[in-house]
């Protein structure tokens, strides 16, 4: 077998002959290995939105993305899951809320009530430094320092403590993480807004019959 002539050209098709072979090699595993990775996902999340509505028994609705566009005028997308009980009675939604932390994308999972009153909440992904910023996943529970469990961005938005907005439900933010602090307490905020912006948009238009009997009253 005549040996192959060491040429610029043979290298380039031997090289680019070993990224193909690769690339499918790769594309292949991607494949066998997608399919059990989304499962253990959408496990999670069936978990996650159990765990923030504080409820086992649940049924979740197909979601709804909803885009709002936040203070500073930028577009920010939330997945909303409307859950009821076995008996199909409203218990409220789950709420995926993203912001931006300290150290990159900072990803919620808040429980709201039909009222708005928070049951819950989870990380479902961040970036914040270990032993400071990660703290917010339990700095923030029910027995946590910074409490938010039963608090309603409704009346009065989440704020840390150290503001002193008065403006704001002052929460107590998490020792020498302020900035995480706040951003977690905002991407509380914007999942309340999102929860009642679509709550608002989804409730079924008045009859004419009821306009009509509101009008007499």
């Amino acid at each position: 077998m005549k040996k192959l002539e060491s040429s610029l050209t043979n290298m380039v098709l031997v090289l680019v002959g070993v990224a193909v072979i690769m690339g499918c090699i790769l594309a292949y595993m991607n494949h066998l290995t997608s399919g059990p990775i989304q499962e253990q996902k959408d496990k999670a999340l069936a978990e996650g939105i159990k765990e923030v509505m504080c409820v086992d028994n649940l049924k979740t609705a197909p979601a709804d993305t909803l885009k709002l566009k936040d203070k500073k005028g930028k577009d920010q997308a939330f997945i909303i899951y409307k859950v009821t009980d076995a008996n199909n009675k409203p218990l409220g939604a789950a709420i995926e809320s993203t912001t931006m932390g300290f150290g990159g994308n900072l990803k919620v999972l808040v429980g709201f009530d039909p009222e708005g009153n928070i049951l819950g909440y989870t990380l479902l992904e961040h970036a914040e430094t270990p032993g400071l910023g990660a703290k917010a996943d339990k700095w923030f529970q029910k027995d946590g320092k910074g409490s938010i469990i039963g608090k309603n961005p409704g009346l009065k938005p989440l704020g840390v403590s150290k503001d002193k907005n008065t403006e704001e439900e002052q929460v107590d933010a998490i020792t020498a993480s302020t900035i995480t602090s706040r951003a977690f307490l905002n991407a509380v905020n914007n999942a309340y807004n999102a929860y009642m912006k679509n709550s608002v948009d989804s409730a079924p238009a008045a009859t004419s019959q009821e306009k009509e009997e509101q009008s007499n009253e």
